[in-house]
């Protein structure tokens, strides 16, 4: 081989090499029986509030899989929640038997993280007739965790967080129902007042209205004597 051509193919195994190696750190992979799965987020690092999702390789016995159908499904879980079963679309096309675009044997579930931190993927169902129930949780050593996208940000921005906005929101929320509890019970005091002068009124009537009575009466007893 001349030099030229050493040191080409060189450089090309050096780029491989390196292509492959994130590739390799932002996923997690294991394997049930003949069937190698791969796991990680679509697009990584993963950030809250932008568009991501699950992505799924399978290889059964060193082929891809290509017939998946609806046969398998996956949970996303964060802390305490877990959303519905949700069917994986295939990440590839074929056209009159040959591949058209994509991966073959990949699988993705698309979905926009909302909070930062690990996230679960767990998978149930069969594939070629293999029982799949296996779950992955993103870490520092598998696929990437969600992170917050002001860690990213450049320039800086001096915006609140997701935690902050919620934590303010709460707080209005908290002043706006002791707003209303003051009214109310500024609504109420005012009725009892108003009620306390309408009785005060009538007995005012009441007592005028005696008066009057006892003045005729007395002015008739004059008269008469």
């Amino acid at each position: 081989m001349r030099p030229t051509l050493r040191i080409r193919a060189v450089l090309a195994l050096a780029t491989a090499l390196i292509l492959l190696v994130p590739a390799a750190s932002a996923h997690e992979g294991t394997s049930v029986g003949k069937l190698a799965i791969e796991v990680g987020f679509v697009n990584e690092p993963a950030y809250v509030g932008q568009p991501n999702g699950v992505q799924l390789i399978l290889v059964n016995d060193g082929k891809p899989v290509k017939d998946l159908g609806a046969s398998l499904t996956v949970e996303v879980g964060f802390g305490d929640e877990t959303s519905e079963p949700q069917t994986l679309e295939p990440w590839f096309f074929y056209e009159d038997g040959s591949l058209e675009s994509g991966n073959p044997g990949e699988y993705r579930y698309y979905f926009i993280p909302s909070q930062p931190g690990p996230y679960t993927f767990h998978f149930q169902g069969k594939v070629d007739g293999q029982a799949i129930d296996e779950s992955f949780t993103s870490s520092s050593k598998g696929f990437s965790e969600v992170a917050d996208p002001a860690t990213a940000a450049f320039p800086a921005v001096a915006a609140p967080t997701n935690e902050e906005l919620a934590t303010r929101v709460d707080q209005e929320a908290q002043r706006t129902d002791d707003a209303i509890t003051q009214a109310e019970a500024a609504s109420s005091d005012a009725r009892s007042a108003a009620d306390s002068a309408r009785n005060i009124a009538v007995i005012g009537l009441l007592v005028g209205a005696i008066g009057v009575i006892a003045a005729i009466a007395a002015l008739a007893t004059r008269k008469r004597a």
